[in-house]
């Protein structure tokens, strides 16, 4: 059976997709998206927003839409330049977002659970916002990174390994926040908290991993 050979245009569509719901999010609500981009080292965001929580927002469900695509996106390039992988097929393409997006809303169900079962709602829905709105931030930066992966020029590993330690910086960052604005509440729940970073911040991505390249 001959299989679909995916070339850069399928990422370059991706990447165009990204863009439009990067645009659209600061259209409907450009101030927000304002306090957003400047949210390293910058805490107004979080204090502002994580009051006024809904279940479903728009705001970001459209990031949340980019962060899959460029995360995909980034993840094949890596593949390619760690395997000398040159394509891939349509169907590898694909399967990727949607197990990415469904690993990641299957992982929230959880922690909400959770949060309800260990009666800490508020300390997970506070950890998930913060969580989240710093993976949608990763998600804007990897625009410009896959751009330059793809377009400009065949990086070294040193680079993609800086690549890769800069956007688990990033994400340790948003960690730290947290903890620091959220400590009293920890430290009231600290084996709770614990379980569920040791449980449910790992092995997710391991299982990800395993069955995004798996035969």
């Amino acid at each position: 059976m001959l299989r679909d050979i995916v070339s850069n245009e399928l990422f370059t569509i991706f990447i165009m997709l990204g863009l439009v719901n990067v645009a659209i999010t600061k259209l409907i609500a450009p101030h927000r998206f304002n306090d957003f981009v400047v949210i390293i080292g910058n805490s107004k965001y979080l204090k502002i927003y994580s009051r006024d929580q809904k279940f479903f927002d728009k705001f970001d469900a459209l990031l949340f839409f980019n962060l899959i695509l460029s995360t995909s996106i980034f993840i094949l390039l890596l593949n390619k330049q760690l395997t000398g992988i040159v394509d891939y097929s349509l169907n590898q393409v694909l399967k990727l977002p949607i197990g990415i997006a469904v690993i990641i809303l299957i992982k929230v169900f959880i922690e909400r659970l959770i949060g309800s079962l260990f009666e800490i709602d508020k300390l997970i829905d506070q950890y998930l916002f913060q969580k989240i709105t710093y993976k949608n931030y990763l998600g804007i930066l990897l625009i410009p990174i896959n751009a330059i992966l793809l377009y400009s020029f065949t990086p070294s590993l040193i680079f993609i390994y800086s690549i890769i330690i800069f956007l688990l910086i990033i994400n340790i960052l948003g960690i730290i926040g947290t903890i620091k604005n959220h400590e009293s509440l920890i430290k009231g729940n600290f084996f709770y908290f614990i379980l569920y970073l040791c449980t449910l911040e790992i092995a997710p991505y391991i299982f990800l991993f395993k069955m995004s390249f798996s035969k």
